[in-house]
């Protein structure tokens, strides 16, 4: 069972960056992409700083996005879920054209290894160190059976992305991922490994994430 409310973010001050005063919000290239080999078959991809204008961008998208807070039923309890969420599925208009110009960049540049476009846009809203995302795999629909990829754009105050081995385990990889970063999960990682942003005890203050997937990844 999911609930689902209109969210109040209620965010405290966000601290600019003074490297990031720019109203040119977009994309750069993506020639600087590292990646990180995993087992099973899985890679991460990780560009620092991708996106210009990250500054005016976060701010835009605090206050466009429909932000929605979500309610869970586990076991006989209803719990909230730790993040405000948003969804744009296939065709609905992104709420910034930054948005759009980021997911057609990834779709060009992965085509040959994704063999598809990005289509839907998830994002999530962390609003301090005790909002987080537990350990998972996207393995709703194709992703349960077939390698693919979710990019992910970070925005706002640094947050780490852990990830294990499926099964559980001690971390075998930690991104802290800054303002304007890009990451890019692929191969088998959705099926053979699980990720999770920690919570923390750390005086952290507001991110969003934006998730882009191709068509029946969940």
């Amino acid at each position: 069972m999911t609930a689902r409310r209109p969210g109040r973010p209620g965010l405290p001050g966000f601290q600019a960056s003074l490297f990031d005063q720019t109203s040119d919000i977009g994309p750069g290239p993506l020639d600087g992409v590292r990646r990180t080999p995993l087992d099973g078959g899985a890679w991460v991809d990780h560009l620092p700083g991708w996106l210009r204008g990250a500054d005016a961008l976060f701010e835009e998208l605090t206050v466009r996005v429909p932000w929605q807070a979500e309610e869970r039923r586990m076991y006989d309890h209803v719990v909230a879920v730790p993040r405000l969420l948003a969804y744009y599925r296939e065709g609905a208009p992104l709420p910034h054209p930054a948005l759009v110009e980021a997911r057609d960049a990834l779709g060009a540049h992965y085509a040959a290894e994704l063999g598809e476009p990005f289509v839907t846009a998830g994002l999530c809203l962390y609003r301090d160190g005790r909002d987080s995302v537990a350990w998972h795999g996207d393995r709703s629909g194709r992703s349960a059976t077939q390698d693919t990829m979710v990019a992910i754009l970070s925005l706002g105050h640094p947050r780490d992305l852990a990830l294990r081995p499926r099964g559980g385990g001690p971390v075998a990889l930690r991104l802290p991922l800054g303002h304007g970063d890009l990451v890019v999960m692929g191969g088998s990682c959705q099926r053979t490994w699980e990720h999770a942003i920690p919570k923390t005890s750390r005086a952290v203050g507001p991110r969003v994430s934006v998730q882009f997937r191709p068509r029946g990844v969940g």
